[in-house]
C-alpha cells in the first residue's frame, strides 16, 4: 500500500506490468524526447538529400545541353548545312540522332533570324522561335531554365560561327526540369528507408533505457517525487508555522525549525520523550494525550502560543499525531506592522492623487501639507526659496526661505494668538539648529525623535544655531517659547530636492500623544517630499515658461487703442493660467476714408509657438490691411500665408494646428460693416435699443484649409450700436458648451442696455469668466459712431477736362463753410492732380468725395483699376510730377479697391502746414518725380 508518495513498511512490491509508454513517467518523457529528436533529425537529413540530388541534377542538365549544343555548334558541316539550300534535309536527321543519343529533351537548329530549321515536333519547323534565343547573337553562348511549351526546360543556346567569324545560325538544347529530377526520385526509397531503420533502432534504444531508469526510480513518476520533495522541504521549513510528530509513546518524532524556535528546543530533541524536553507542563500534556486539540492557547516562557493537535491513526501504519504551533504575540506585532505599512501605503496614494493637481507651486506645497496632517504629523510646513517661486533657479545658499505652506491642528492654542511657524508668505529668518543648516546644504533628511535635545528648539541653554549658509547666530527665544506651549515634541526635516537641486525645506512636527518619530517615519516623509519636489520643480519650471510667454505674448500685443473717429472701443485680453497661454489676440486698425477694421484671432494651442505664430498673423493682417483689402480677400491671403508658414516649417518642427480670424470693417460715413470670419464665433449685436442678437454671418473653415473661398456679410449699424468680438475661450469656460455660453453672452448683454465699451467689457469678464482662465480669452467691444452728414461732401465729375475747375470751385466754398480755407490751395491743388489724371487716363464714372474727421480726407474714385505710380521725371520731361506734388501736400496717401474701379485718396491735417524757411526754386519744382499712370 502506498500513502503519501511512500511504500507502506511490510507490504509486497506491485505486480503489475508498467510500460515506459506512460507520458506521466520519467522514464515516458525520456523516450518520447528522444523519439522526437530522431524524427526531426531525419526528416532534415532526408529533406537534405533531395534538395542536394535536385540541385546536382539540375547542374548536370546544364553541363549536359550546354556540351551537346557546343558539340553540334562545332560540329564539321554544321555551318556549311546551315547556308545550304535545304538545311532542314540534312540537319534534321542530325539533330534527332543527337537528341536520342544525348538524352535531351529537344535540339532544334534556328537561323539568325529565329526560324527553326529542326525540331522534334516536325510541324514547328519553319516557325519562328522565341525572340529570347536572339540574345546569344551578341552576348555568346548561354545557358538558362526557363518556361516553354514542354514546361519549365534547362536551356542551352550556342552560335554557330562561319569561318570568317559571322554567325551562321544557332544550336538550341534543352532538358526538362521533370525529367533532370527523375534520377533523384528513384533515390527516395532507399533514403527513406534507412531512415525508418534509425528511426527502429533508436526506438528500441529508447524503451531499454526507459525500463531501466524506471527500476533505479522504483517506478516513481516526477509529479510523485516532486510531491515527495515538496512535503519534507515545504512542509518541515518553509512555513511559519511549527510542526511536530509523536508517537503513540510521546516520543518526538519529527519537528521544523519554527517549532524548535518557538519551543527552545535542542539539536537532540527528535528521538526523546515529550516529557523530558523541558516544556511547560500545559504544553508538553497537550502534545501526549492523544486527543484532538483546536486552537488551544497555552504559554511558553514569553510567548502565547496556539496549539492545535490532529491524531494520524490508521490501519497498517503507526500511530502518531501532529501537532501546529502558532505565536500570536509575533503575529499581533506584524499585524499592527503589516497595518501601518498599509496606511502609510494609503498615505502615499492619496498624496499621489491630491499633490501636483494643478501647476502652481504655493497649491502644490499647501496640498502636500494638507495630506500630512493630521494623518503623519500635528504640524507641517514648507519653505522655497524665492526663486523657486518666481520659476528661476533654485538657490537656497546665503539667503532666508519663504514660507509657502503652513497646516496644523490644533490652532490657536499659542497664547497671544500667535503661531509657532512663521504666516505664510513670510521670510524664514530664525536661526536653525546647526544639524538642521547642514542637512539644508547638504540635502540630507534630519530625525529629531526628541525636541529636549535640541536646545535651540525648546527653549534650553545652548541658545545658537546656524543659518543655510553654515553662519552661527543667536537662537530664536521667542519662537522656541511658542513650540513649547504647542506641546511639540518630536520633528523630521527634509530638504525639497528635485533633479539634484534643493529648492526648499519641508518639517514635520508631533506632540506627545502622537509619539515621537522613528526611522519608518523618516522613510515615508522622504518619499512623501520626494513625490511633492518633483510636483514643485515642474510647477516652478512651468511657471517660468508661462512667465516667459506671458511677456512674449503681451510685447506682440497692441499697448493700447489708436485714435480714429469711427468707434468707442475697450477691449480684455486674459491670458490662460491652467494650459498656458495661447495665440489669441486683437486689433484695432484705422483705414482711410476715416473707417476702422476690428480683428480678433485665435491660434489653436498653448505655449510659445502658439504666441509667435499669432505674432506672425497679426503682423500680416496689418500689413494686409495697409493694402486696404475687403475683409474675404484679407483672409484669403491669410489663410494662404498659414500655408506657407506649414510647408516652409523644418523637419520636427511645431506647425500651425489650426488658426481663426474675424476681420469687420466698418465705415462710419455709411454707417455700413462688413464681416467675415473663418472658425471664430459670430459677434454679439447689440443695438441702441438694447436688443441682443447674432448676426447670421458665413462661418468659413480655420485658416490653413485652403481651397475655399471665404464670404463677407454687411451690416448696417445705427449710431451707438455695439459689436462684441470674442474668441472660443469666453464662451467655453468652466468647460460649458458653446450654446450655453453665448446664452450667457445674451443675458449679461441683455442687462446692459446702456452701457459703454468698457463698462460691458468689466461686465462680462464679472460673469463669464473664472479667476483661473483654462484658455485665452479676447475681448473686444465697439460702440459705432457716425459721421455728420455735413461733415461729407460728395459730386459727380463729368469725364471732360474743363469740368475740373467747376470742382475746385465747389471744393473750396466747402472747406470755407467747414473754417478750412487755409487748406484751400493744397485741397485744389490736389484735386486738380487727381481728377485730372482719373478723367485722362482712367473711366468713368468719376467721383469726387470729401470727409471732414481727425483729418481732411480727398477722395477721387473711377472705373479702372489701374493704379498711380510715382516715376523719377527727367529734366526735359514737360509733365510727370504731379503725384510728387500730391505727396508732399498730403500726410498720406494710397489706392484702395472698391468692387469696381479703384479710389485714390489723400489725408491733410486740419491744422495749416508750417511754410519753409526758404521758398522753393523753379528748378527744385521741376525736379520732381512722375506720376503718368503705366
Amino acid at each position: 500500500m502506498r500513502k503519501n508518495g511512500h511504500r507502506a513498511p511490510g507490504s509486497a512490491p506491485p505486480r503489475t506490468l508498467r510500460f515506459p509508454w506512460n507520458v506521466r513517467s520519467l522514464a515516458g518523457q525520456l523516450m518520447l524526447a528522444q523519439l522526437v529528436l530522431v524524427v526531426v533529425l531525419v526528416a532534415i537529413a532526408a529533406l537534405a538529400l533531395v534538395l542536394q540530388s535536385r540541385n546536382a541534377s539540375t547542374r548536370d542538365a546544364q553541363h549536359r545541353t550546354r556540351a551537346v549544343a557546343e558539340a553540334f555548334a562545332l560540329a564539321p558541316g554544321t555551318a556549311q548545312a546551315l547556308d545550304g539550300k535545304d538545311p532542314t534535309a540534312e540537319l534534321q536527321p542530325r539533330a534527332e540522332a543527337i537528341r536520342e543519343s544525348a538524352d535531351v529533351d529537344f535540339v532544334v537548329l534556328l537561323s539568325p533570324e529565329g526560324i527553326r530549321y529542326t525540331d522534334p515536333v516536325p510541324s514547328l519547323i519553319g516557325e519562328r522561335a522565341n525572340p529570347m534565343y536572339r540574345e546569344a547573337l551578341t552576348q555568346g553562348p548561354f545557358t538558362r531554365t526557363i518556361p516553354g511549351v514542354r514546361g519549365i526546360t534547362v536551356t542551352s543556346v550556342v552560335p554557330v560561327h562561319r569561318g570568317n567569324g559571322s554567325i551562321a545560325g544557332l544550336v538550341v538544347t534543352g532538358v526538362t526540369v521533370k525529367r533532370a529530377q527523375n534520377t533523384s526520385a528513384a533515390e527516395l526509397p532507399a533514403l527513406l528507408g534507412s531512415a525508418a531503420g534509425v528511426l527502429v533502432l533508436s526506438a528500441a534504444g529508447t524503451v531499454l533505457v526507459g525500463r531501466r531508469l524506471r527500476r533505479q526510480t522504483h517506478g516513481l513518476g516526477p509529479a510523485e517525487m516532486t510531491r515527495m520533495y515538496e512535503h519534507h522541504d515545504a512542509v518541515l521549513h518553509a512555513v511559519r508555522e511549527g510542526v511536530l510528530i509523536v508517537d503513540a509513546e510521546g516520543r518526538l518524532l519529527l519537528t521544523n525549525d519554527e517549532a524548535r524556535r518557538l519551543l527552545d528546543l535542542g539539536p537532540d530533541a527528535e528521538g526523546r520523550l515529550v516529557t523530558e524536553l523541558g516544556l511547560e507542563p500545559s504544553v508538553a500534556a497537550l502534545l501526549t494525550d492523544r486527543r484532538a486539540v483546536s486552537d488551544a492557547v497555552r504559554p511558553a516562557g514569553d510567548r502565547l502560543l496556539v496549539i492545535n493537535v490532529r491524531l494520524t491513526d490508521s490501519p497498517g501504519s503507526v500511530a502518531s499525531s501532529v501537532a501546529t504551533l502558532r505565536d500570536t504575540t509575533e503575529l499581533r506585532a506584524v499585524t499592527g506592522r503589516a497595518e501601518a505599512a498599509r496606511e502609510r501605503l494609503r498615505l502615499l496614494h492619496d498624496a499621489g492623487a491630491r499633490v501636483g493637481s494643478t501647476l502652481d507651486v504655493r497649491r502644490t506645497a499647501r496640498e502636500m501639507t494638507d495630506v500630512a496632517v493630521p494623518r503623519f504629523a500635528d504640524v507641517a510646513t514648507i519653505d522655497l526659496a524665492d526663486p523657486v517661486l518666481r520659476g528661476d533657479e533654485p538657490d537656497v545658499s546665503g539667503q532666508p526661505l519663504r514660507r509657502t505652506a503652513v497646516t496644523a491642528v490644533p490652532e490657536g492654542t499659542v497664547p497671544g494668538g500667535g503661531s509657532a511657524t512663521f504666516p505664510v508668505g513670510e521670510p524664514v529668518t530664525a536661526v536653525r539648529p546647526a544639524a538642521h543648516a547642514r542637512a539644508l546644504a547638504e540635502g540630507e533628511p534630519v530625525l529629531v525623535p526628541d525636541l529636549s535635545q535640541v536646545p535651540e528648539l525648546t527653549g534650553g541653554p545652548a541658545r545658537t544655531g546656524a543659518f543655510a549658509d553654515g553662519a552661527t547666530g543667536p537662537a530664536d527665544a521667542g519662537r522656541a517659547e511658542r513650540i513649547h506651549a504647542l506641546g511639540l515634541t518630536s520633528l523630521i526635516s527634509v530638504p525639497v530636492r528635485a533633479r539634484g537641486r534643493v529648492l526648499g525645506l519641508a518639517e514635520f512636527w508631533r506632540t506627545e500623544a502622537s509619539g515621537p518619530f522613528d526611522e519608518d517615519d523618516l522613510a515615508l516623509a522622504e518619499e512623501l517630499v520626494g513625490r511633492t519636489a518633483v510636483c514643485i520643480d515642474n510647477a516652478r519650471r512651468y511657471t517660468r515658461e508661462h512667465a516667459t510667454a506671458v511677456t512674449l505674448q503681451r510685447s506682440l500685443l497692441p499697448g493700447g487703442l489708436p485714435d480714429q473717429d469711427a468707434v468707442d472701443a475697450a477691449y480684455r485680453h486674459l491670458p490662460a493660467q491652467e494650459a498656458g497661454v495661447g495665440g489669441d489676440w486683437f486689433d484695432v486698425i484705422p483705414l482711410p476714408g476715416a473707417r476702422v477694421a476690428l480683428v480678433v484671432g485665435d491660434v489653436v494651442g498653448h505655449g510659445l509657438h502658439a504666441v509667435a505664430t499669432m505674432g506672425r498673423l497679426r503682423t500680416a493682417v496689418h500689413n494686409f490691411s495697409a493694402l486696404d483689402l475687403p475683409p474675404d480677400e484679407l483672409l484669403g491671403y491669410l489663410d494662404e500665408l498659414v500655408g506657407r508658414i506649414d510647408d516652409s516649417g523644418s523637419a520636427g518642427s511645431a506647425q500651425v494646428s489650426g488658426a481663426a480670424c474675424l476681420y469687420a470693417v466698418y465705415d462710419p460715413a455709411a454707417g455700413r460693416c462688413t464681416i467675415a470670419t473663418n472658425g471664430l464665433p459670430t459677434p454679439a449685436l447689440v443695438l441702441p435699443d438694447g436688443t441682443v442678437s447674432f448676426p447670421d454671418i458665413p462661418v468659413s473653415p480655420p485658416l490653413g484649409l485652403g481651397g475655399e473661398p471665404f464670404e463677407t456679410a454687411t451690416l448696417e449699424l445705427p449710431e451707438g450700436s455695439r459689436l462684441v468680438l470674442f474668441t472660443k475661450g469666453l464662451i467655453r469656460e468652466y468647460d460649458r458648451d458653446a450654446d450655453v455660453g453665448l446664452a450667457a453672452l445674451r443675458d449679461v448683454l441683455a442687462g446692459l442696455p446702456d452701457a459703454g465699451p468698457e463698462e460691458t467689457c468689466q461686465a462680462i469678464v464679472d460673469a463669464m469668466v473664472g479667476p483661473r482662465p483654462g484658455d485665452d480669452i479676447t475681448l473686444l467691444v465697439a460702440a459705432t459712431r457716425r459721421m455728420d452728414a455735413d461733415h461729407v461732401a460728395e459730386w459727380a465729375v463729368p469725364s471732360d477736362p474743363s469740368a475740373v475747375a467747376p470742382v475746385r470751385a465747389e471744393v473750396a466754398g466747402r472747406l470755407g463753410s467747414w473754417g478750412l480755407a487755409d487748406l484751400g490751395f493744397a485741397t485744389e491743388l490736389i484735386l486738380s492732380e487727381l481728377v485730372t489724371n482719373a478723367i485722362r487716363y482712367a473711366t468713368g464714372p468719376v467721383r469726387v468725395r470729401l470727409l471732414r474727421a481727425r483729418s481732411l480726407i480727398c477722395e477721387v474714385s473711377d472705373g479702372s483699376p489701374t493704379a498711380p505710380h510715382l516715376r523719377r521725371a527727367a529734366m526735359t520731361d514737360e509733365g510727370g510730377r504731379g503725384l510728387y506734388l500730391v505727396s508732399q501736400f498730403a500726410e498720406r496717401w494710397g489706392t484702395r479697391y472698391p468692387d469696381r474701379g479703384k479710389v485714390v485718396w489723400t489725408e491733410q491735417s486740419l491744422e495749416p502746414p508750417a511754410m519753409p524757411a526758404e521758398e522753393l526754386s523753379d528748378e527744385d519744382l521741376l525736379d520732381q518725380w512722375d506720376d503718368d499712370l503705366e
